[in-house]
């Protein structure tokens, strides 16, 4: 598994924008895909956005034209742009990274990030 640290999200007017980070390091293998998760009180914890190797991307439906993924294969670092932020983007924003070693799968998560957007 990765060490993964998590940096940015805060608190912002709705409409604002913030920046999310995660930088992977000490992993086996190589990392096939990262992507970011938020779970708000009372909800199941939900895909926000994901990236491939190749820059495949994929968004959930609330957050299409409004978030951008993109990462630095170099630093092993993913990171999610959120604009037009909404108060109901408020969530904890937990890092995804998978990867593989010789064949096996292996998954880590970060450790969580507030975003918190006001009305």
């Amino acid at each position: 598994q990765a060490r993964l640290v998590q940096s940015g999200g805060g608190l912002v007017q709705a409409g604002g924008s913030l920046r999310v980070s995660c930088a992977a390091s000490e992993f086996p293998g190589s990392i096939y895909r990262m992507g970011w998760y938020r779970q708000a009180p009372g909800k199941q914890r939900e895909l926000v956005a994901s990236i491939r190797r190749d820059d495949w991307t994929n968004y959930a439906d609330s957050v299409k034209g409004r978030f951008t993924i993109s990462r630095d294969n170099a630093e092993n670092t993913v990171y999610l742009q959120m604009n037009s932020l909404e108060p109901e983007d408020t969530a904890v924003y937990y890092c995804n990274v998978d990867g593989e070693w010789y064949g096996s799968l292996w998954v880590s998560w970060g450790q969580g990030t507030q975003v918190t957007v006001s009305s």
